[in-house]
């Protein structure tokens, strides 16, 4: 049989002989509940007093921890652990994660089994034994001495029935009395009939019996990338309670059956970057204070406060008297059925099985708990004098930096993904506030058949829980996913909740895609889960328009705990069964404890115990009563199972046998034993179990070992580890030669002592015994053979042809290994051999590098040929063994650095002699058989027992964890780089269960089992257990217990890896250690990183983004692996450094004996000794009570911790207020109640540490009491200068701790009884101070509880009640009032006044010429909008990431100016003045209330306004926009943004004779009466106000959509009529100027005011009637003076009729005024206009070179580049874009003319001969259809007799831009406006031609955002404007190239119209529905902007390829107005025809 380790003595175990059970009961502890019989009194066993620094005869002596090396320095190769008990115990320092080796090219040094951070001290290792001896293995640790036996606690199993005495209830929640130490109950529990025969006699158990019902068929499993197991047979899973259906949810449609199989994803994991953001314009600053600094920023998600419940004492309210108890624990082991398919690709879209899973609408969902507080984004505290609250510390969190970006917000050039979870930039997150009560301490589970809430559902808020009256009514908390494509987000971290729902929804890269989204997250509990089994989503929506896809979702109601996976595949795309983006969610379990009371995560208190030392089973009831006095509710068991002979906790022998240890004479205990026992803790104590499995390694001596050593990693199944094996041998060989003295005259001792020993090694290494196995060998081709092969070949083979050099390359001859690893047995493809090297006698590469001459026959050439392959065998050969060699250098080296810690290095053990117990190196594999020779043992590795020689499990420092070290491609195992546990060897699994069926069906049931026991289970050595295995035996576990809490310890020094691994084992909680902190500023930011966010953070709806979180934290003080506190800090500090993790908001725990304060490392290999029991008075030897050690503190911290996670104070400020002084709150975001704790850290001893003044404690509030005062003394004074105090005696028999202190303990203390602090402020004084005494030494801890002042409660009172008015639904941002008052005034505001209250820019407010300006926040910067629309743009991007250090946040806390600005901003206007009233009103409030807390209720209260008033002005707007999408009420807000009353640039005033109705009116310092219609502002900020506000080419192009389409039809009318009172020489103005200094300098704004009149009259019920609107004309003819209203009256028909006519008789003039004076640039002759129509064709033409008459308008003016007067882009004769709007015009009036609504049909000229010419409409339309094509169309192919020109053409298959320009050339260039042509008039195009066109379009000029300008490859092409560019390039100065390139966003609307209205020409409904899809994806980056841009909305132009234009318009009226027209199309083209593309 193959050598096992050799067996150790259990010195820990009761087995007693038969006959002397009697006296050994009787020499047990008398004291504790268990034990009845009279203690028989015995000499205690001498024990050397072990003083500071010295070590006891069985304690090991502790060396200090290594230093931290070097990173570039290799780590020392891993040490043997030894058996040998008199070793003295290495140090086991747990440093941080960048900790290396301090030594050269060595190995990590071997650690203690569990230390797996850091580099270990090595363990030395018994020498191999003499023949036929047993060879000692290495256990994973050191194990120590053995104490002498002495008799331990036992229990007679009758002993359980004599202590009737029933289980206290729990304590009260708060300032209950102490109550009595309490024990398990002794009374057996009930058995049912069917449970008596199972339960063992001396054991009660209560075992109910239950059915196990099947489950339903699994569909096939999806393609992952780690392939999913399955399991050899499946059973049935339990069958959860039925769940009542929730109701349905409005408007959903309907679910379709899920789709035959959906293959699985394969796409990578993409990330996404973020942008920066954009400068603002200046403004006038606000009074400049001090500010606190910026905080840090995370991006995890907030938690919400839970509701109370009252504690059983308590009446129960109606609510509790309904609650359900939660269902019964499921029944036992359930197998999986489905096999998993293996893939090595990105994740693939799991394949659906043919089994069609019904999906109804509406997914039953259980009522939600009270929701735990979920992970969130946290920043620093704030700053502020007043508060006292001082930053101190930042969080490690993945989250976008921002403090490096300039504090003057530039506009993003690029959309940041994380942005995206915004909506309007105010966010799916800024839907207002909801207020919750706080929790309380007993919570009771969610009744099982409950639904949650549907999303459409609208809840109240109330603020109940601040006035005192009793739980609030809560809405189902909603997380928001936005879905994009390519987002793998495999490694980001989502914590959601039970009752929850997760809606997904597609984000702007998915518009127009058919996306198909799958989960494998049950519908009902019912169904259970299998991990392959994805169903299918059916996509709601929450908006009319069907066409748009950013009003889809889908949703998922969580009803199950667990880790979940969803992906979604595009329906279109040619691979459908491809992931294009997939990630995972974690649902919290739900804890049970007692009578059905929920345990949160945040409230775990788990202390961990070594379960081999609790002693045999009847002893630990008073065992653990020890952690439940102490106030733990959670304990951690080591492994239960059998231990193997090293006697290490997680070395296991048998996975389904109890330890032995656990036993007692004549009677044999199971597992249901341990069922019944943590059964009764959870029920009486309350108290939760959890224990590790063990599934990467089991121990050597495992009997299954014998009959299935396939299950490991051997010689036989994993060849490739032959060499290693061998090399292990060498080794051993050596350090039998070493320790005989056969190296002793050769430099080598026995004892190793010094360097040049150890230099000696090395050269025997390299020198004697490597060269002797000559690994190379094995990895080489036998040289001889592979020619004589050849040589065989070639000789019967013809010759081949010349081979090409580049052929030789694409076949490269390497070697290829033998699988089998022989000696030489490698080979090469013989076949590119033959054809390299087979050359034909001529061939001039037969004879390389001039080798001789020609071959004289064929014999010679044969013999050439195979001497020129030999040439290359020897250079692979060489190749291959310096590959090698430079393993075995890094092997020696790794050995080197293991001998020259372990014998050498201070730090080390100091074990020089070389022996069996202490090789030169540990082993890393087992051997079988006696030692042999080399060359024997060599032929073992090859023979029938090679299955023994099994490799040790171990770990390796720095390697990918989700890689397996022991793989093929490895050579860890070669390299040496292993720290090896030679104890245990290695599992081997395969890819799924038929690689080893054994091993996969024991370690599944092993998992089974476990579930059914334990609550939880701690996963043991996750980072190197193969994560396809640990989620095969996770996913069986949770069919057992779907509630399964699972933890585990990653060391992978990566968050995101740290996240793959929870997601895909649905880990809830990661171990982090309190101990790896250096020093006190650590071990604060620890507290502050690992849960809660900020004090003061910002309030967030129940509706809001999901956002990544960081992984949960369990905290420990101190693991099971390190070294006690003592050892490594000092015994003082265990106190202090344990209140501070009490005080983190996570999980909290330690290992059992830190709070009886045992001053050294319980070793989980070495410790033989068992704990202490409970007693309730006095103690005895072997027994602590309240007063041992800093039990009664930990007890009181407990329950502190206990009370703060369950009454939700889950804000965290942490303060370092000296080097050893940390401060730590806990704040209630509800109550705004605090807990501070201050704590005096002791890292060295007391007497080291200088006294210093503590600063005063300073809060903004009441001391209500001060909880607690506790500190540690020691007995001596002198003992104050040591790390331990006094001589510290241990126990042989019993873990003891120290009992040199005197700890002091004081609760519930008045200021003037504290001995630590006094309160130094006045009792009316808004600030406690208290100042700290003398008393207040190292080792002390004070907590403190205070609340608001009555003032400033009442305040928080008022507000909260304001909020709670504000009622949210699910759909984003939807917010409605339910205050009268408030509705009332909301309801009473105009757009105009909307306009005013959100919007208005710097310019616009300084036009009222009050002297206001935008608000200037000091170190950032001036608010974009004056308008809380500034303010929220902000606050938007600082809420997601609380961040308080903002500057914003620091003006909110440091004065009430904004307040005041917005307030008294809005008392200026009569119809803003209530609101105004109310506003100062609630922020009156805000004055009373802590500073602190100041930002986060004036966001909410801002944030609620600003939704109510955007609700507002979308229900103003008509059912489109208020019933529209995301993407149509941005747009649709764009409208309030740009049409607003500006005083500088009022419409000329209209009729009085106009029929109603009017535009509003106001009068001026003279008493005239001022028209107030309200104007299109062009473009924001630089096109606001006066002149430069209304141009009339600008207004009429933005007007449909930001009038018409938002349903203002009345201001829409007013524009169009003002500006057609303006007409003057046929010509709609340019710049308006309130109409008396217009410019006509522009040739195309009658045709969009034409088209915009069209667009009326088709949207506006009745709107022909505007034709008949009577224009009061301002110039009746070209040469008059301006008119008074109502003088020159026409109807609007007259007007256009003119307007026609002009242009068809021709017009010619010069502008009035021409000169300097209106333009300084133009030249003189550019001031001459002319329009008219070619007769010939139709054509509208106009223009000249000089001048530029469309709106590419851009006039040089620079001298130095000689570009002044000249326009860029004339585009003079006939201009594409006009021609298509002529057309359209025409139409339109023909056919208003035929329905009686126009009076015109005709226009006519008259020439200079008076011969007159007469058209009608339609024969002037049809003119241009006839010439169209013939002069625009340029074709694909030439075509000579249609192409005077062919020279200028160099651009196929388009439309040109002009015809008859001046410049020649300029027809033929490709520009961007013959798609506005074909949009409005696509009839007159040949549609092929047309679409051929419009892609060339798309192709070639579509950017991001915007449309180039001009044809990159014109020689005119610049696509980055720079106005300010003075240079002397002709093509740039000062920004000469504006229509030459830069991308404008106004064009791209057009575009995708025509494409819209072509594509049913082409390819009928088909091409139409792709092309809707199409159009759709090409507006992403739209909606991407319009949401992140903090002026929400779009600009005029971007640079080439998107980038930012710092000279354009962050805001542009047309680019919104013409993308929203492209909205409301594709809406009409939809419900036409009745489709939906996502739907």
């Amino acid at each position: 049989m193959f050598r096992a380790t050799c067996k150790v003595s259990r010195g820990g175990c009761w087995c007693p002989p038969p006959d002397s059970l009697t006296a050994a009961m009787s020499e047990a502890p008398a004291k504790g509940k268990v034990i009845k019989k009279k203690k028989v009194k015995k000499a205690p066993a001498p024990a050397a007093p072990i003083d500071e620094g010295t070590s006891g005869p069985t304690l090991a002596a502790a060396a200090a921890p290594a230093p931290a090396p070097p990173p570039a320095v290799a780590t020392p190769a891993p040490a043997a652990s030894s058996v040998k008990k008199s070793a003295p115990q290495p140090p086991e320092p747990k440093p941080g994660k960048e900790q290396a080796s301090s030594a050269p090219n060595v190995a990590p040094v071997p650690a203690p089994r569990k230390n797996k951070v850091a580099p270990e001290p090595p363990q030395p290792k018994a020498a191999a034994a003499p023949s036929g001896e047993p060879e000692p293995a290495v256990p994973r640790t050191t194990p120590k001495a053995p104490a002498p036996k002495a008799p331990k606690v036992t229990q007679n199993p009758s002993a359980l029935k004599e202590t009737p005495e029933p289980m206290a209830p729990s304590a009260p929640t708060k300032k209950a009395p102490q109550e009595a130490p309490r024990t398990l109950q002794q009374v057996p529990l009930p058995k049912t009939p069917q449970e008596e025969s199972k339960v063992p006699k001396e054991l009660p158990v209560s075992k109910a019996s239950q059915e196990v019902p099947k489950t339903p068929k699994e569909a096939p499993a999806p393609k992952s990338s780690v392939e999913t197991p399955k399991a050899p047979k499946e059973e049935s899973a339990p069958k959860a309670p039925k769940e009542t259906p929730a109701p349905k949810a409005s408007k959903a449609v309907p679910a379709p059956k899920a789709p035959k199989e959906t293959p699985a994803p394969k796409a990578p994991q993409e990330l996404l970057k973020e942008a920066p953001a954009a400068k603002a314009p200046v403004a006038p600053k606000a009074p400049k204070e001090e500010l606190a600094p910026k905080a840090a920023k995370e991006a995890s998600a907030p938690k919400v406060p839970q509701a109370t419940l009252p504690s059983k004492e308590t009446p129960k309210t109606p609510q509790e008297a309904a609650a359900v108890k939660a269902p019964q624990e499921a029944p036992g082991p359930k197998t999986l059925q489905e096999k998993p398919k293996a893939s090595q690709e990105a994740p693939a879209a799991p394949k659906a099985s043919k089994e069609i899973i019904k999906v109804p609408a509406e997914p039953a969902a259980p009522k939600p708990a009270a929701p735990q507080s979920q992970v969130s984004p946290r920043a620093a505290a704030p700053a502020a004098a007043a508060s006292g609250l001082r930053q101190g510390h930042d969080r490690e969190v993945n989250r976008p930096v921002e403090a490096s970006q300039s504090p003057r917000q530039q506009e993003a050039e690029e959309a940041s993904p994380r942005k995206l979870t915004n909506f309007f930039k105010m966010g799916v997150h800024d839907d207002g506030v909801v207020t919750q009560e706080p929790q309380t301490q007993q919570v009771r589970a969610p009744a099982p058949t409950a639904a949650a809430p549907t999303p459409t559902t609208k809840v109240s808020s109330t603020v109940a829980a601040a006035q005192g009256e009793g739980p609030s009514h809560q809405q189902a908390q909603v997380r928001v996913l936005t879905l994009n494509h390519k987002d793998h987000l495999d490694s980001t971290l989502f914590r959601l909740q039970k009752g929850w729902i997760l809606q997904l929804r597609p984000g702007p890269t998915l518009l127009g895609r058919q996306v198909s989204v799958f989960t494998n997250h049950p519908e009902r509990p019912e169904d259970g889960f299998t991990r392959t089994k994805y169903r299918h989503l059916q996509w709601k929506s929450d908006s009319h328009n069907k066409g748009d896809d950013t009003a889809l979702y889908v949703e998922v109601t969580l009803v199950m705990a667990g880790s979940f996976h969803y992906y979604f595949t595009y329906d279109d795309s040619e691979n459908k069964d491809k992931a294009q983006g997939s990630g995972f969610f974690l649902v919290d379990p739900t804890l049970i404890v007692g009578t059905n009371e929920v345990l949160q995560q945040d409230c775990v208190q788990c202390q961990t115990v070594l379960s081999k030392n609790l002693g045999p089973l009847p002893d630990w009831e008073q065992r653990l009563q020890v952690a439940h006095e102490s106030g733990y509710n959670m304990i951690h068991f080591t492994p239960i199972q059998e231990l193997g002979d090293s006697n290490s906790s997680y070395s296991l022998k048998d996975q389904h046998k109890l330890n032995i240890e656990f036993q007692i004479p004549d009677n044999e205990f199971t597992f249901d034993d341990v069922e019944v026992l943590i059964k009764k803790m959870k029920q009486e104590w309350k108290m939760l179990s959890l224990t590790d499995i063990v599934l990467n390694h089991t121990a050597n001596e495992t009997p299954w070992l014998q009959e299935h050593p396939e299950s490991t990693y051997n010689c036989n199944n994993s060849p490739h580890l032959r060499p290693a094996y061998l090399l292990d041998r060498v080794l051993h060989h050596m350090t039998l030669e070493v320790m005989d003295g056969k190296w002793k005259d050769r430099g080598i001792p026995v004892a190793i002592k010094e360097e040049k020993h150890i230099e000696a090694v090395k050269n025997a290494l390299h020198n004697y015994f490597l060269p002797q196995v000559k690994l190379h060998e094995f990895y080489t081709v036998d040289i001889e053979k592979m020619v004589e092969e050849f040589r065989r070949r070639i000789s019967c083979t013809v010759p081949s042809i010349k081979t090409s050099a580049e052929e030789v390359s694409k076949n490269k001859l390497v070697i290829k290994q033998d699988p089998q690893y022989g000696r030489k047995t490698c080979t090469v493809d013989m076949d590119i051999a033959v054809r390299l090297y087979n050359l034909p006698n001529e061939s001039k590469e037969k004879i390389p590098q001039g080798s001789g001459p020609e071959a004289s026959d064929e014999a010679d050439r044969v013999v050439r040929c195979c001497s020129e392959f030999r040439r290359h065998l020897e250079h692979l050969n060489e190749q291959r063994a310096s590959e090698i060699q430079a393993h075995l250098i890094k092997a020696v080296s790794c050995c080197l650095g293991t001998i020259r810690y372990q014998r050498l290095q201070p730090d080390g053990p100091k074990i020089a002699a070389v022996s069996k117990d202490n090789p030169l190196v540990p082993p890393y594999f087992t051997h079988y058989g006696k030692d042999t020779t080399l060359e024997e043992e060599e032929a073992l590795m090859f023979g029938p027992k090679a299955s023994f020689l099994m490799a040790h499990n171990g770990w390796v420092m720095g390697d990918d964890p989700l890689k397996n070290f022991a793989r093929e491609e490895s050579y860890v195992y070669l390299r040496r780089e292993l720290v090896a546990w030679g104890d245990s060897v290695k599992l081997r699994y395969g890819n799924e269960p038929k690689d080893s069926p054994y091993l996969w069906d024991l370690m599944r049931r092993y998992c089974e089992y476990t579930a059914r026991i334990f609550h939880g289970i701690r996963l043991d050595n996750c980072h190197s257990t193969p994560i396809h295995v640990a989620e095969y035996m996770l996913d069986a576990a949770r069919k057992v217990r779907p509630d399964l809490y699972v933890i585990a310890e990653l060391f992978t020094n990566s968050d995101l890896t740290d996240n793959i691994f929870i997601n895909r084992l649905g880990i809830n909680s990661l171990i982090r250690e309190a101990m790896s902190a250096p020093d006190s500023h650590e071990e604060g930011r620890l507290v502050y990183r690992y849960g809660g966010e900020p004090v003061g953070a910002f309030l967030l709806p129940p509706v809001r983004p999901l956002v990544p979180s960081i992984a949960h934290a369990m905290f420990l003080d101190l693991t099971h692996d390190n070294r006690s506190p003592a050892e490594v800090r000092t015994a003082w500090d265990m106190l202090p450094s344990t209140a501070l993790v009490s005080m983190a908001c996570c999980a909290t725990g330690s290992n059992r004996g830190y709070d009886e304060l045992v001053p050294h490392h319980i070793h989980v290999v070495d410790e033989q000794r068992v704990y202490a029991a409970w007693s309730e008075s006095s103690t005895q030897r072997g027994e602590v009570n309240k007063k041992s050690g800093i039990i009664e503190c930990k007890n009181l911290l407990n329950k502190l911790h206990f009370e703060l996670g369950a009454s939700g104070f889950n804000q965290v400020f942490v303060d370092q207020v000296t080097e050893h002084v940390v401060t730590v709150t806990r704040h209630n975001p509800v109550s705004h109640q605090s807990v501070v704790l201050v704590a005096y850290t002791s890292f060295r001893p007391p007497a080291q540490i200088k006294a210093t003044n503590i600063r005063p404690l300073k809060v903004q509030g009441r001391l209500e009491e001060i909880i607690f005062e506790m500190q540690v003394k020691g007995t001596k004074e002198e003992d104050a200068d040591k790390k331990i105090p006094g001589v510290f005696v241990p126990d042989l028999e019993f873990i003891n701790g120290l009992e040199n202190f005197n700890v002091e303990v004081k609760e519930h203390l008045t200021p003037a009884q504290s001995t630590f602090v006094q309160v130094t402020s006045s009792s009316d004084s808004d600030m406690t101070v208290c100042e700290y005494t003398s008393k207040f030494t190292p080792g002390s801890v004070i907590a403190f509880r205070l609340s608001l002042l009555p003032r400033a409660q009442s305040a928080v009172n008022k507000i909260r009640g304001t909020l709670s008015e504000f009622g949210y639904k699910s759909r984003i941002s939807e917010v409605t009032t339910h205050n009268p008052v408030l509705t009332d005034i909301v309801n009473g505001l105009s757009l105009v006044d909307l306009n005013r209250i959100l919007y208005r820019c710097d310019d616009e407010e300084k036009d009222e010429g009050r002297g206001w300006g935008a608000y200037n926040i000091p170190n950032y910067g001036p608010l974009l909008y004056c308008g809380l629309q500034g303010v929220v743009s902000v606050l938007s991007e600082i809420r997601v990431v609380n961040d308080l250090g903002h500057p914003l946040c620091g003006n909110l806390r440091d004065g009430d100016w904004l307040p005041d600005y917005i307030v008294g901003r809005l008392k200026f206007e009569p119809s803003t003045q209530r609101l105004a009233g109310w506003l100062e009103e609630v922020f009156g409030y805000l004055r009373d209330v802590p500073r602190y807390l100041i930002p986060a209720y004036f966001d909410s209260i801002v944030t609620s306004i600003y939704l109510t008033l955007i609700n507002r002005a979308w229900a103003l707007m008509g059912e489109f926009i208020s019933e529209g999408s995301n993407f149509v009420k941005a747009l649709g807000l764009c409208s309030v943004q740009f049409c607003g009353t500006v005083k500088s640039a009022l419409l000329p005033p209209l009729s009085p004779n106009l029929r109603d109705p009017k535009p509003p009116s106001f009068t001026d310092g003279s008493g005239n009466q001022i028209q107030l219609s309200a104007t299109i502002a062009a473009g924001l900020p630089h096109f606001s106000v006066g002149y430069m506000r209304n141009w009339g080419r600008d207004t009429f192009i933005a007007l449909p959509g930001n009038l018409l389409i938002t349903s203002r039809y009345e201001e829409a009318r007013w524009i169009i009529l003002g500006f057609a009172g303006t007409m003057r020489h046929g010509l709609i103005p340019n710049l308006l100027d309130g109409g008396k200094k217009a410019r006509f300098n522009c040739r195309d704004a009658i045709w969009f005011w034409l088209q915009a009149i069209q667009r009326y009259v088709t949207v506006v019920p009745n709107g022909h009637e505007i034709l008949k609107d009577k224009v009061s004309r301002l110039y009746p003819s070209d040469d008059c003076s301006p008119q008074e209203p109502g003088k020159s009256d026409q109807l609007l028909e007259e007007v256009i009729q003119e307007g026609l006519q002009r242009h068809f008789q021709g017009v010619k003039f010069r502008e009035r005024n021409a000169g300097f004076q209106i333009d300084r640039q133009m030249n003189d002759d550019g001031f001459n206009n002319n329009v008219g129509v070619d007769l010939e064709t139709g054509f509208v033409y106009g223009g000249s070179v000089n001048n530029c008459g469309t709106w590419m308008d851009k006039m040089g003016s620079s001298e130095l580049a000689g570009t002044k007067g000249k326009p860029a882009t004339p585009r003079d004769g006939s201009a594409v874009e006009i021609i298509g709007l002529c057309k359209s015009a025409l139409a339109f009036l023909g056919r208003m003319h035929k329905e009686g609504k126009y009076s015109y049909n005709t226009v006519e000229q008259c020439d200079g001969t008076g011969k007159v010419t007469k058209w009608t409409y339609e024969f002037w339309e049809k003119k241009i259809e006839e010439n169209f094509e013939k002069h625009f169309w340029v074709s694909e192919t030439p075509m000579p007799e249609s192409e005077p020109r062919p020279e200028l053409i160099h651009r196929r298959g388009i439309y040109k831009d002009s015809h008859n320009a001046s410049q020649f050339w300029a027809d033929f260039q490709l520009r961007c406006n013959f798609p506005i042509a074909i949009a409005v008039a696509p009839e007159m195009t040949t549609p092929k031609n047309a679409w051929v066109a419009l892609k060339n379009a798309e192709e070639i000029l579509l950017g991001p955002l915007g449309i180039k300008t001009l044809d990159p490859k014109d020689w005119a092409y610049n696509g980055n404007y720079d106005n300010s560019n003075n240079t002397a390039d002709s093509k740039l100065a000062h920004g000469f190239n504006y229509h030459q390139g830069p991308e404008w966003l106004w064009p791209v609307g057009w575009l995708l119209r025509a494409q819209l209205a072509i594509a049913p020409k082409v390819g009928g409904t088909e091409e139409l529905a792709r092309t809707m899809g199409h159009v759709k994806s090409l507006m992403a980056n739209h909606l991407t902007h319009l949401l992140t841009s903090p002026w929400r909305s779009l600009p005029e132009l971007t640079d080439a390829e998107g980038a930012f234009c710092k000279d354009s318009n962050p805001a542009q009226s047309w680019s919104t107005g013409c993308l929203l027209e492209v909205l409301w199309e594709l809406d009409h083209i939809e419900r036409s025809l009745n489709i939906s593309a996502n739907i």
